[in-house]
């Protein structure tokens, strides 16, 4: 990062990195908490679908559909979020509109009106306040943490995905089989309210985004451009992308797999979760020494191909009810480690060549294409699962997902050995302001 340049982690990030940050604690915190309460609306929602609704396979890869479909429109608003000052403010609305959305559930349930058109709308607006806080998410997070400790950050905020994913679905899918599955929505929006007061309350100083001239649609072109043409973002979304679109085919359909075919009770399924989550919170803590051991770039390769595998196993699930929760705990815990490993280096790597004043705007062109292509990955596994059954499915998403990591091999990130080697553009940066077009090429100092 240049020495001349006043970035937002420079100036208001504390110098001693995560030691004695009290912000990034407070952050940290609520991320953890909301992560939990996810979870547990992760296992709900489908169950409301499929043991209250009665819904088919396609039914349900449209509500999953329907979660990511406003990922479609992040270009727009990453380029909108980019115009706006106070990040924390729209992370604090981000969390209030889905506290309230999903406290409409509970509320219909115990009035007996809760429809599936009613689960659809629930999964659109919450996917869409998702965007909002995904999109204002960079900004904020470099406003906390200098750039020596992005990789130390990205790991302990991935350590708390990871460990909402061992205790969500057990908690889940208790509260599930004690309360049904519509009341037990409620756990996530209290989270959510949790979140908002804890992010509300955090002080720090957001730097003002630079005045530029330029329009929202040609923010949301400089947007696509820097993804598309910086060698290391354009191969972290071609792998993601890629990964997100095949692991999505079987998401679509693992409950509806774990509850139908395997006929596994809702605290079996969220038992099964938890248990192979671990993997999730190993690859998390794992990940900065694996990385500082064969490289930052080679681990991202190994966990991109890792993450997908697994999935093809779980096609294999029979016996009794043991052999079953078995084999789905184990893949679970090695796709686990592996979504970690791509994960923590992908995510760092990505905060730290990403120009400052550009985060909102490639975070929206980024998501766009790599979480928009989810539902397009849904409905794909919802069709298949219908023509050709879901173990077949299953195989497919697994052996496809694996062929994310070539978009790694293929690239400059295989040889990135440290986050220092992957420098941010600056000369982006700079143009991002301007009327013109930037140059046909984006790399890397």
């Amino acid at each position: 990062m240049s020495a001349t340049t006043a970035t937002t982690a420079t100036v208001a990030a504390p110098a001693e990195g995560l030691r004695g940050n009290r912000r990034f604690r407070t952050f940290w915190i609520a991320e953890s908490v909301s992560q939990v309460g996810d979870r547990v609306t992760e296992l709900a929602l489908p169950l409301i679908a499929v043991t209250v609704l009665a819904a088919t396979p396609r039914q349900v890869s449209v509500l999953t559909a329907l979660i990511w479909a406003p990922y479609l429109l992040g270009m727009v608003v990453g380029a909108w979020v980019d115009r706006r000052t106070h990040k924390r403010r729209l992370l604090v609305v981000a969390d209030l509109v889905r506290a309230g959305v999903l406290l409409s559930l509970p509320v219909a349930y115990l009035l007996d009106a809760v429809t599936l058109t009613h689960l659809w709308v629930v999964a659109l607006l919450t996917g869409a306040g998702a965007v909002l806080a995904g999109l204002a998410h960079p900004s904020f997070f470099v406003a906390l943490v200098p750039p020596s400790a992005y990789l130390a950050a990205t790991s302990r905020l991935s350590l708390s995905r990871a460990g909402s994913s061992v205790a969500g679905p057990a908690v889940g899918g208790a509260l599930v089989q004690a309360l049904t599955a519509p009341v037990a929505v409620l756990v996530d929006a209290v989270s959510f309210l949790v979140s908002a007061l804890l992010v509300g309350r955090i002080r720090v100083t957001e730097v003002a985004p630079p005045p530029t001239r330029s329009s929202t649609l040609a923010l949301v072109r400089d947007g696509f451009r820097l993804v598309l043409r910086h060698p290391v973002l354009r191969a972290a979304l071609g792998c993601t992308t890629t990964v997100n679109f095949f692991t999505m085919m079987a998401s679509a359909l693992s409950v509806l797999y774990a509850s139908r075919e395997l006929r596994l009770s809702a605290g079996t399924i969220g038992l099964v979760l938890g248990v192979g989550a671990v993997g999730a919170l190993a690859g998390a803590a794992l990940a900065p020494r694996v990385s500082r051991a064969i490289g930052v770039g080679r681990t991202a390769i190994v966990g991109a191909a890792l993450f997908p595998a697994p999935i093809a196993l779980t096609a294999l699930a029979a016996g009794p009810t043991w052999a079953k929760v078995t084999l789905l705990a184990g893949a679970g815990l090695l796709s686990g480690i592996g979504v970690m490993l791509m994960d923590v280096n992908l995510n760092a790597l990505l905060a730290r060549v990403t120009p400052d004043d550009a985060r909102g705007r490639r975070a929206g062109a980024y998501a766009a294409i790599n979480y928009g292509v989810r539902p397009v990955g849904a409905l794909v596994g919802g069709a298949l699962g219908t023509v050709l059954g879901l173990r077949p499915t299953l195989v497919v998403a697994g052996v496809g997902g694996m062929l994310a990591a070539l978009w790694l091999v293929a690239s400059p990130v295989r040889h990135i050995a440290t986050i220092d080697d992957a420098a941010p553009d600056q000369a982006a940066s700079a143009r991002s302001s301007a009327d013109d077009p930037p140059p046909s090429s984006l790399t890397p100092r």
